[in-house]
């Protein structure tokens, strides 16, 4: 005997709730884009909303704090410090976990002067 009367009256309700839920959160992300300029550029996917979790790639630690408030805030972020970015990025963040699997922190770092937003600096470039 189940303490629930209908189960799947119930499991019906939450999910219409969930999707109200998402639909909300997609709005936060799209506010929160427009506020940091990426939904004007011309390098940042239209598609950003199709993504499980967006990443957001940032040039240093005081935007990345600037920031932390929005992370716990606005559900599907996740951040990255890229100190080689001269702007703040977007990118799939399933992409990001396939390509830093199995990686030390010394290959992610090496890999973050050319992607995710990396640009090596002119004086490396000579070298």
């Amino acid at each position: 005997m189940s303490v629930i009367k209908d189960e799947s009256k119930l499991m019906s309700t939450i999910k219409r709730v969930d999707q109200k839920i998402d639909k909300l959160n997609d709005q936060k992300i799209i506010a929160f884009f427009e506020a940091l300029g990426l939904t004007e550029r011309e390098d940042v996917p239209k598609n950003f909303l199709e993504w499980e979790t967006i990443l957001i790639v940032v040039p240093d630690r005081h935007i990345s704090h600037e920031l932390k408030y929005y992370k716990y805030s606005i559900a599907r972020l996740s951040f990255v410090t890229n100190s080689n970015a001269q702007e703040i990025h977007i990118f799939d963040f399933s992409e990001w976990k396939n390509i830093t699997r199995n990686k030390t922190q010394f290959q992610i770092r090496e890999m973050l002067k050319t992607s995710f937003g990396g640009v090596r600096n002119h004086a490396d470039r000579l070298n």
